[in-house]
C-alpha cells in the first residue's frame, strides 16, 4: 500500500446560519474576514453558500456558511462541533473583547486553556466559537482591506473541538491521520496535525451528554486538507479499508472532496488544497459577484430571482455590524447528512 501522507491540518469548516445578510455583517464587518466567495448550496440552489477567509481564503482560513434564513436551532449534544477557533495574536483578546461587545454577540469570560488565552463567544446564530492567542500563523497574514487592525486580524483557525460521546475511536482515527496527541486536562484531549497552522483538533468527552441535531448555528462539518488529487485517492482508500464508508469525489469548483463520518458522528470531508477561490475570480474581484459552476449558469435567472436580496458593501470599520445592505447541506438546516451515503449533502 502507498505510504499515506500526513494530514496536516484544517482546510474548512463549513456551518449553518439564518440571514444572509447579518451573516456577512457579522463575519465581515464585526469580525473582519474577507468574503471571498458568493455561489450556491448546489444542492439547493435557492441558498447562498458563502465563504469568508484571508484575502485569498486560502486552506486553514475558510469558514462557510448555508446561510438559510428561517430554521430550527440545532440542540447541542454529542457527534458534533462543539466550538471552532479562530488564531489571533497575543495580546488581542482584550481588543476583542470590546470589539465583540459591539457586535451581536454573546462573550463569556476568557479563559487560559493548554497555555493560550482563549475567548468564547457566541454568533447571532448560536455558533459556538473562540479566539485562540496563538504565533501559529504559517502562511496567514493580514487582509488589508479588513476593519480589523492588522495586529489583531483573525490569522485563519487555531482548532475545532469535537464533543463526543466516546472519545478513543475518534483519537485513533486523528492518530491513523497523522495527528499526535500532545495535551490533555480534564475531559479534554488535544491532538496537532502536522502543519504549521490550523492544525489543532480538541476531543471533548461528554459521556452523559444527549446527542446533537443538525439545525441553525450547528456546524455542518470540518473539513481537512489534503495537497492534490492523488493524495486523496490514497487516503479514500485507506479510510474504505478501515470500514468508514468514504464517497466518491465531489467536485465542488474550487476543490474537490471526499466525505465519511468519523466513530464519534461528526461529518469529517477531505478537501483537496487547489484549485481554489481565483478559479474564476481575480484576487481583488474575489467575492464581488454570484458565481456558477458551468453546469447551473443556464439556470442563471431563475436562481438568481430565488435567492434574496445581498447587497456586497463595503466593510464597514465600526465593528458594529450595524451598516445596512449588505450546501451542500440539504434542503433546510434541519436536514441532516446520512453518515453511509455517497450522495452526502454538497459541502462547499
Amino acid at each position: 500500500m502507498t505510504q499515506l501522507q500526513p494530514i496536516d491540518g484544517l482546510h474548512h469548516v463549513t456551518v449553518m446560519s439564518g440571514d444572509p445578510e447579518a451573516n456577512v455583517r457579522f463575519f465581515r464587518d464585526a469580525l473582519g474576514l474577507r468574503l471571498v466567495k458568493r455561489t450556491v448550496n448546489f444542492d439547493d440552489a435557492g441558498t447562498y453558500h458563502l465563504y469568508y477567509g484571508d484575502e485569498t481564503g486560502q486552506p486553514g482560513t475558510a469558514y462557510t456558511v448555508f446561510p438559510f434564513g428561517e430554521g430550527r436551532r440545532g440542540p447541542s449534544g454529542t457527534g458534533e462541533v462543539s466550538a471552532t477557533g479562530f488564531a489571533v495574536p497575543a495580546g488581542s483578546i482584550d481588543y476583542w473583547r470590546d470589539r465583540l461587545d459591539d457586535a451581536d454577540a454573546s462573550v463569556r469570560e476568557p479563559e487560559t486553556r493548554f497555555g493560550s488565552r482563549v475567548l468564547p463567544f457566541t454568533d447571532p446564530d448560536g455558533q459556538e466559537l473562540e479566539l485562540v492567542e496563538t504565533d501559529a500563523f504559517g502562511s496567514v497574514e493580514p487582509w488589508d482591506g479588513s476593519p480589523v487592525p492588522a495586529e489583531h486580524q483573525i490569522r485563519g483557525f487555531h482548532s475545532v473541538s469535537l464533543r463526543l460521546a466516546d472519545a478513543e475511536p475518534t483519537a485513533d482515527l486523528l492518530e491513523f491521520m497523522g495527528f499526535d496527541r500532545v495535551d490533555e486536562a480534564g475531559d479534554r484531549v488535544r491532538f496537532r496535525g502536522a502543519g504549521d497552522h490550523a492544525a489543532v483538533v480538541d476531543l471533548v468527552e461528554r459521556p452523559d451528554a444527549g446527542r446533537a441535531g443538525n439545525g441553525i448555528g450547528s456546524v455542518h462539518h470540518v473539513a481537512f486538507s489534503v495537497p492534490d488529487d492523488e493524495t486523496q485517492a490514497a487516503w479514500q482508500a485507506a479510510l474504505r479499508d478501515r470500514g468508514l464508508h468514504a464517497t466518491e469525489v465531489k467536485d465542488r469548483q474550487y476543490f474537490r472532496s471526499i466525505y465519511f463520518r468519523e466513530p464519534g458522528g461528526v461529518l469529517f470531508e477531505f478537501a483537496t488544497d487547489g484549485p481554489g477561490f481565483t478559479a474564476d475570480e481575480s484576487v481583488a474581484e474575489l467575492g464581488s459577484a454570484l458565481r456558477l459552476p458551468e453546469w447551473l449558469e443556464d439556470d442563471r435567472d431563475r436562481i438568481e430571482s430565488a435567492l434574496p436580496e445581498l447587497d456586497v458593501f463595503e466593510a464597514s470599520d465600526d465593528g458594529d455590524g450595524d451598516h445596512a445592505g449588505d450546501d451542500e447541506a440539504g434542503d433546510s438546516a434541519g436536514d441532516d447528512a446520512d453518515a453511509g451515503d455517497e450522495e452526502v449533502p454538497a459541502d462547499d
